[in-house]
Parts: structure tokens; C-alpha cells; sequence
């Protein structure tokens, strides 16, 4: 059994590191083990975790987003 998180907040200026309006955090695991995450962390920007790696991740909208967090989950369980 896997556990969902999404959480996107609407912001009045970026993230520094991010070039967008949305702060994200969105996780996907089994137990202990994270399978997919993919967030903005400040000073980080947009990149994913995925395979025991960390990837910048090119954000291109809310929805390409959240299309390629569901792809990913569908790909990993």
C-alpha cells in the first residue's frame, strides 16, 4: 500500500530558485520508503526525487506537473 501527499500553494512572488508563482511538495511511498517526490525546496528549485536520486526537473505548469508525478507513480507501483 502506497501514501499520496500533494500539497501546492499559490504564492505573490517565486521561490528563489524557482522561476513560477507555486510552492509544492509532492510525495508518493510504501512504509519507510520513499518512491517519488518532487517539491521546490528554497535555494533548490524544482527537481524530483526518484530511484535513490535527486533530478532537476523543468517546470512547465500545475498541470504538466502534477501529469508527470501520477506518470512517475504509475511507472514505480
Amino acid at each position: 500500500m502506497s501514501v499520496n501527499k500533494q500539497a501546492v500553494w499559490q504564492l505573490s512572488e517565486p521561490v528563489p530558485g524557482s522561476g513560477h508563482l507555486f510552492k509544492y511538495r509532492l510525495y508518493c511511498g510504501r512504509g519507510n520508503e520513499c518512491l517519488v517526490r518532487y517539491d521546490n525546496e528554497r535555494g533548490k528549485g524544482d527537481h524530483r526525487h526518484m530511484d535513490g536520486r535527486e533530478e532537476v526537473y523543468i517546470f512547465t505548469g500545475l498541470a504538466a506537473l502534477l501529469e508527470d508525478f501520477w506518470n512517475d507513480i504509475e511507472r514505480l507501483t
